[in-house]
């Protein structure tokens, strides 16, 4: 059974330590400012239930999908391979083949760090079109504004416009809040999101005052 917000969850799927955020969110912007709901492995804190069973339901939930695969890749000798994010990659695809209904209409985004690189590891995606983000915040938000204004017929300011907008956000969320820098900077991912969709609304009816 999916989520009666199907059409409005989006699945991300991508690496959650403290190198990434820089990259993670303005990602996680550009999907609230564009009215959608960003749902992450993150968001549920129950320890008695199976992550994979979490992670499965979420997918199931979402129609749209982003899946950043740059660390699949061993980066150092002796280092293993990190498989979790190809593998729930492969879960979505399986839902959207195999799964039926709304399941057929799920679209997905990859993502990797460098063009090209993920076809050698993974090379039962040829013909697809993963887009290297170059480890770069503004092009990877760029690249998910580009997908969600294609997929999902979000009308949204360009790239360059809703990375300035998302900076706006940076400095409004340390200037609202009575806590320390350091634990803004440490809010976990429900919490950002619930910031992140404060100022969007905030923005939205400052907009229809002032007109």
């Amino acid at each position: 059974m999916t989520s009666q917000r199907f059409d409005q969850n989006v699945f991300i799927n991508c690496p959650f330590d403290s190198d990434y955020q820089p990259i993670l969110r303005p990602m996680l912007f550009c999907v609230v400012f564009a009215n959608k709901q960003p749902r992450l492995a993150t968001e549920r804190s129950d320890s008695g239930e199976s992550r994979l069973d979490k992670i499965c339901i979420l997918i199931s939930e979402s129609k749209f999908s982003i899946h950043d695969l740059c660390r699949c890749q061993a980066a150092r000798k002796g280092e293993v391979s990190r498989l979790n994010m190809p593998f729930e990659l492969g879960i979505d695809y399986g839902l959207r083949r195999l799964g039926g209904g709304e399941m057929a209409s799920k679209r997905f985004l990859v993502l990797d760090e460098k063009p090209f690189r993920l076809k050698q590891a993974l090379s039962d995606i040829n013909g697809w079109d993963p887009k290297p983000h170059e480890n770069k915040p503004e092009r990877a938000m760029t690249i998910v504004r580009n997908w969600l204004f294609q997929e999902a017929s979000v009308d949204l300011p360009g790239g360059e416009i809703l990375y300035g907008q998302y900076l706006l956000f940076e400095e409004w969320k340390y200037a609202r809040s009575d806590h320390s820098r350091a634990d803004v900077d440490a809010y976990e991912h429900f919490e950002l999101i619930k910031a992140m969709q404060d100022w969007v609304n905030e923005q939205a009816t400052s907009t229809q005052t002032s007109t």
